[in-house]
């Protein structure tokens, strides 16, 4: 009996020695890298490949601050300024100060320059697409209230002798890029800051 207990003892123990060997032969398990998912409004407005999501699948918009700012001191206080390249607008202060702020601007083939005056103002406007963008687009509403859902978002600034508007957006994952149709798109609580200091007939300067 002692020499089969015996026995039995070395077999268990031969079986633990080849197990343990066995798990420490085993690589470890590598952590997986967080699955990525693709965001085609990144890709179609100029941002990366990816971006940050909102909970409902949008791109995250991603605030550019408005600030004051130094500024060429030539233009007279008052004045609205549209640097195009840098996708950025300034509301002169004086005393070589401005008011920066980001913007949409035209896509390539809808870039335009000039000086224009505010012609009229509209709270929450309507949209009523013109005529080319229709035929551009017709998929579009022929007409649509002002609103949330409106394009022209809570204000918008007509720009004399032209179809373009400052205007608000409902799309803030735009503001810094080069999309619209010419007009110059602001985030909502950005146009509606500048709405209340500008005035009809505030002089507009749109640069390349």
């Amino acid at each position: 009996m002692r020499r089969l207990a015996f026995a039995l003892i070395c077999a268990v123990g031969a079986l633990c020695g080849l197990s343990s060997a066995g798990f420490a032969r085993s690589p470890a398990p590598q952590p997986q890298a967080p699955a990525q998912t693709f965001d085609p409004f990144a890709a179609l407005f100029g941002g990366g490949s990816f971006a940050p999501q909102t909970s409902d699948g949008r791109p995250q918009a991603v605030a550019i601050p408005r600030e004051v700012v130094a500024f060429d001191a030539r233009y007279a206080p008052g004045t609205v300024i549209i640097a195009t390249n840098e996708r950025r607008l300034y509301y002169t202060l004086g005393h070589g100060q401005a008011i920066r702020y980001g913007v949409g601007v035209g896509r390539p083939g809808f870039e335009w320059a000039g000086t224009r005056y505010v012609s009229h103002k509209r709270e929450w406007p309507d949209w009523t697409p013109p005529a080319q963008m229709l035929r551009r687009r017709p998929d579009l509403p022929r007409h649509m209230v002002g609103g949330l859902a409106n394009p022209l978002g809570a204000r918008a600034m007509y720009l004399s002798g032209t179809l373009y508007r400052i205007h608000g957006s409902n799309e803030p994952w735009t503001i810094g890029q080069a999309v619209s149709s010419g007009c110059i798109r602001m985030t909502n609580d950005d146009v509606v800051d500048l709405y209340n200091r500008v005035r009809v007939g505030t002089r507009v300067v749109v640069t390349r």
